[in-house]
């Protein structure tokens, strides 16, 4: 090729070399060209709040955050964060040294394991996982060790002795996502209990993605790891504003963490974004003072779609694992003489015009997650309808 350098060694440093273009985009692109339902990624097809949305416009308007916002972010939402924590939770942080705004989750998970991590460390990590963990304790050169979430009784459960067992003197932190992703986990009372006893016995950092904590179902409650004894000094909890108020575009995340801690990621997270977001974190500041009742109508909403999409994959042969939390549904699809999930989704928009993710993208172990698919229900009513319908007439 003219102009190019001629190199024996790859382009892409080896740290990534494992991650090539991601599962979503592939899906996404097969979605467009077969004029798809596209139930694989997992973002709203509606906004959220017409008020929340106003917020921003009048903040652009306004000339709010359209130049640099402060590194931290701007004094108003790390306020209104703190608040979130101490109003749901009782968690107290100081807004100026414990509070860090983010691009989005998946910037505070990038900035935390880079601040973390030596080269060597290993993470526990539970499988599956979203999908930017490994590529980010992968850049940091840390070591990821996964301890597998295993079908039991309807849903995917923890092994808290293989946890323990997983644990090593190289061990550095262990990375926990509830409401959890793929699988719609929610970590109970005695699980997270167990954990956190874990982490102070063997000295261990925790990283906690919470980003669905507003989407839980059924009898499950959300309980921050940080929340628990021992545990709010060497917990780093992450939050986004964009799976509890329907506009994921505007990237606003955020970490809650000691100032140590906090002073650590932020190293990090300043060679990344530097800052982001400057006029939406206006908006987000107003959104997390909502009232109760905007939350409970949210989860409501999610509920009933949730309840929908089940029972529509119910009709169509899967077995479905009901979620109690997140956006997403996991199926097994062998009850319709399938076993392999990539092919299964791969021939799926072309056999039922339904775009759906395999699980087994999100594992280390493949052959665990082989047979397992991710439906998200995160649409609108009559979408779910209709891929249930058009999924019931393809078997």
């Amino acid at each position: 090729m003219t102009g190019m350098t001629s190199t024996a060694r790859p382009f892409l440093n080896r740290r990534l070399a494992e991650f090539g273009t991601t599962i979503f985009a592939e899906m996404s692109a097969l979605a467009m060209s077969t004029g798809s339902i596209n139930l694989g990624q997992g973002f709203p097809d509606t906004d959220g709040p017409e008020e929340i949305r106003e917020a921003a416009v009048r903040a652009l308007r306004d000339g709010r955050g359209n130049q640099y916002p402060p590194g931290p972010g701007i004094p108003e939402l790390r306020t209104a964060i703190a608040a979130h924590q101490e109003r749901r939770y009782g968690l107290s942080y100081d807004p100026d040294t414990e509070v860090l705004v983010t691009a989005g989750a998946t910037e505070a998970i990038a900035a935390t394991l880079l601040a973390l991590l030596e080269p060597g460390d290993e993470v526990i990590a539970f499988e599956p996982y979203y999908d930017s963990y490994a590529a980010c304790i992968a850049m940091a050169g840390g070591t990821r060790v996964p301890v597998t979430l295993r079908p039991h009784e309807g849903s995917f459960r923890l092994d808290l002795d293989e946890l323990r067992d997983a644990v090593t003197d190289k061990t550095r932190l262990l990375l926990i996502n509830t409401p959890h992703n793929p699988t719609g986990t929610v970590l109970t009372r005695e699980e997270l209990t167990a954990i956190a006893k874990l982490a102070v016995e063997r000295d261990l950092l925790v990283v906690t993605d919470e980003v669905y904590e507003h989407l839980v179902f059924d009898d499950a409650e959300h309980l921050p790891l940080a929340t628990f004894p021992g545990m709010r000094g060497r917990t780093v909890t992450i939050g986004s504003a964009g799976k509890t108020f329907s506009f994921t575009g505007w990237k606003v995340g955020w970490v809650t963490a000691p100032p140590a801690l906090i002073s650590a990621v932020r190293s990090a997270k300043q060679f990344l974004t530097y800052v982001s977001s400057g006029p939406f974190q206006y908006a987000v500041a107003e959104a997390l003072t909502l009232p109760d009742t905007y939350f409970e109508a949210f989860r409501a909403d999610m509920l009933a779609k949730r309840d929908v999409l089940a029972a529509g994959l119910t009709e169509a042969g899967f077995e479905v694992f009901r979620p109690q939390g997140t956006y997403f549904i996991t199926t097994d699809i062998r009850p319709l003489g399938e076993s392999d999930g990539f092919a299964f989704c791969r021939a799926l928009p072309e056999r039922a015009g339904v775009v759906a993710i395999p699980n087994a993208v999100f594992y280390d172990h493949r052959e665990a997650g082989a047979p397992f698919v991710r439906f998200a229900f995160c649409k609108q009513t009559e979408v779910l309808e209709e891929a249930a319908k058009r999924l019931k007439a393809a078997w």
